[in-house]
């Protein structure tokens, strides 16, 4: 959150039904109305996109590391292999 002084008014207008809600809610979380819409809407918005993509990003990265280190696990054979090769010719 920042830490800049909060010195702009935002009026928005809803039913009394939205600011019962709203109310409730930040009650509920112990802060003023202002800072639950603040924090409500600086909160960095996550959707199923957007877990997908972290799901799918944390596999790629563990399969990146499980390919790489058996490309060099095939490259360190072959390197051994080419050595006995030249040693018996």
């Amino acid at each position: 959150m920042s830490t800049a002084l909060k010195t702009e008014r935002i009026t928005i207008l809803g039913t009394p039904e939205f600011k019962r809600f709203l109310t409730q809610e930040a009650r509920r979380e112990g802060v003023s109305l202002s800072q639950l819409v603040r924090q409500r809407c600086e909160k960095k918005s996550t959707n199923k996109d957007e877990e997908l993509l972290a799901a799918l990003m944390k596999e790629v990265g563990e399969a990146t590391t499980r390919a790489k280190s058996s490309l060099e696990k095939g490259l360190n054979d072959a390197e051994k292999v080419l050595a006995e090769i030249r040693r018996a010719a």
